[in-house]
């Protein structure tokens, strides 16, 4: 499999808005009315949480992904599991795609430099027509060398960020696409519901799930661009096409992180980190530099504490407020927020049953998972909805 970090697909972004399109082949262009195709709004994110952190199975978010098919083009897909290593959860589990022995080789001799490493095992898999093109897919448990920590004086996740972003720059055909503790990114390129089966799912349990089917218009389908993207704990499957990547790839990058894929979802993903571990806002307050009120709303409240809060996280995360339509599902380390954009151009769907809370594009994906789902509601754009586990449960 060739490892394609950092190529680069022309934008396609809002070709609906026009009454013809200008559809590209190889006999030249020929113009179609609106309707005679398919423009989908893209992408299809679901999740699942049980407050308690009672085990769910895999096989219940794959479910959710099946009435959503037409919402992905077969591109990519992928899954994001919380509390799936019990028996390693003091660990961080490095989830990685080789394209050769010889790539393997080199990174295990780098990580035996920051780590000790635990365990080290191919990820299971299912052999199955629908997906092809594999590359070696291994896992590893490690545990950061105090000696290094302390020559380098970081703390243990600053050590691991690090790490995971000298791989995926400098390390040609090997690429980490999950760095947690206890939760695992599995992805691939193929439908969301094909690659559950691909990595064995069912035979999975956490407290939280989140799931993606993919509809790329900007990058190409490959393994490492499917959803979720991660970085330690934090995941984020994605829904839409931010028009602000750049300004936003540029500003955290002056922070360390490496944007190699060029698209939206890594910058979302390295913004929440950024704010939420390195900056220690609260997930509200990064809600709310993600998806700011406007400055004619906050000059409007009439709660003067508050109205100095947002001027605040605006002006000091200017470069940090996602502009377009987006839906986004953030799994943490005992929880998940949910959050559309400001003006809600992406639909997301929220609904619970006893313990358990489900978000996804469509009810219809909340049903296949519960059929019985009850307090089925349509979040704003710009609220957060936030769930997280009682303290202690996992």
């Amino acid at each position: 499999m060739k490892m394609s970090k950092g190529v680069h697909f022309d934008r396609l972004g809002h070709i609906g808005m026009s009454a013809f399109l200008l559809i590209g082949n190889t006999k030249g262009i020929v113009m179609k009315k609106e309707g005679q195709i398919r423009i989908p709004s893209g992408c299809a994110i679901a999740a699942v949480i049980s407050r308690e952190g009672n085990r769910i199975s895999g096989e219940s978010v794959i479910e959710a992904m099946k009435p959503m098919h037409d919402r992905s083009n077969g591109l990519g897909g992928g899954f994001a599991g919380y509390g799936i290593y019990p028996d390693y959860k003091d660990f961080y589990a490095l989830h990685m795609f080789f394209d050769s022995r010889d790539t393997r080789k080199r990174c295990e001799a780098f990580l035996k430099e920051r780590f000790e490493i635990v365990k080290s095992e191919l990820i299971p898999t299912r052999k199955m027509p629908e997906i092809t093109d594999e590359p070696m897919i291994h896992r590893y448990f490690v545990a950061p060398l105090q000696s290094v920590l302390a020559n380098l004086q970081l703390d243990e996740k600053e050590l691991v960020a690090r790490t995971v972003m000298r791989i995926n720059e400098g390390l040609d055909g090997a690429y980490v696409f999950s760095s947690g503790k206890n939760m695992g990114t599995f992805k691939a390129v193929g439908f969301p519901e094909d690659i559950g089966v691909y990595y064995k799912l069912d035979e999975y349990e956490g407290y939280s799930w989140t799931a993606h089917g993919r509809y790329p218009t900007n990058t190409p389908g490959w393994w490492g661009g499917a959803h979720p993207f991660t970085l330690l704990d934090y995941s984020v499957v994605h829904n839409g096409e931010i028009s602000s990547y750049d300004a936003n790839r540029r500003f955290i990058e002056m922070f360390g992180y490496k944007c190699t894929l060029q698209t939206d979802t890594e910058v979302i993903t390295y913004i929440m980190d950024y704010l939420i571990r390195v900056q220690g806002l609260t997930l509200e307050e990064a809600a709310k530099v993600a998806a700011a009120p406007f400055w004619s709303t906050i000059e409007n409240m009439a709660d003067e504490e508050e109205k100095k809060r947002l001027k605040y996280l605006r002006t000091v995360f200017p470069g940090l407020l996602i502009t377009g339509p987006f839906s986004i599902i953030l799994g943490f380390d005992g929880g998940l927020m949910a959050l559309n954009d400001r003006l809600k151009l992406r639909s997301m769907v929220v609904g619970e049953k006893d313990d358990k809370v489900f978000i996804a594009s469509e009810e219809a994906a909340i049903r296949a998972m519960e059929p019985n789902a009850e307090n089925i509601r349509y979040p704003a754009g710009g609220e957060p909805v936030i769930v997280k586990v009682k303290e202690g449960a996992f």
